[in-house]
């Protein structure tokens, strides 16, 4: 029996190691949420803020306004803003499928709880919270928008604004929404490799 114990130690001591690591790491991330909801929550109820946040969090449903932006770039005309275009509406396609079909379903984490009084109506998910949605989305849209194109830097400040509104509205903890943005910038230049909107030249490196 003593050997048997001996034998198990190291194991039950390596495991224990990693749930203290564990506990940590959730505590730290929760502490974080709770800073960053502290932080956002005197601006609501604000009517300007209630307006531009909760409108933002609309227009970043099912990623219309991702799909909307796309088909102005197309219709500016342009073998690379067509193929831009073309891209960005397959991209928000993988995204949807990789968030919603995959890393949702493997996390599985709750969504803040209701306490406040939503003065605007908006869709509440019961999908997990984490990763956002609306960031994901945004952020890699954002990016394959982005390329080659001067209005780059008012994709990405939409992407801001409507992924900062999932943390003004509670339907996200500020995690879910970093996260969330690291996975969409990942996922963009991952498909911006793979799908070129130009080709590349002979002999180019």
């Amino acid at each position: 029996m003593a050997a048997r114990r001996a034998l198990f130690a190291p194991l039950s001591g390596g495991l224990a190691g990693r749930a203290g690591l564990l506990t940590g790491t959730t505590g730290w991330i929760e502490r974080f949420d709770e800073r960053a909801e502290r932080a956002i929550a005197p601006l609501r109820g604000n009517k300007v803020a209630d307006r531009v946040f909760y409108t933002a969090s609309s227009l970043g449903e099912f990623s219309l306004i991702w799909v909307a932006l796309a088909l102005l770039r197309a219709l500016r005309g342009g073998r690379v803003n067509e193929r831009a275009a073309r891209r960005a509406l397959v991209g928000t396609g993988v995204e949807f499928l990789f968030v919603n079909g995959l890393v949702k379903s493997l996390v599985g984490r709750k969504r803040p709880l209701q306490t406040i009084e939503h003065p605007l109506a908006f869709r509440q998910p019961l999908t997990s919270s984490f990763p956002s949605g609306h960031a994901t989305a945004a952020f890699c849209a954002a990016t394959l928008l982005g390329e080659r194109d001067v209005a780059a830097p008012c994709y990405f400040a939409a992407a801001v604004v409507i992924s900062t509104s999932r943390l003004y509205v509670r339907i996200h903890h500020a995690s879910d929404v970093i996260g969330g943005a690291l996975i969409g910038l990942g996922l963009g230049r991952v498909l911006r490799r793979i799908m070129p909107i130009e080709p590349s030249r002979p002999g180019a490196t």
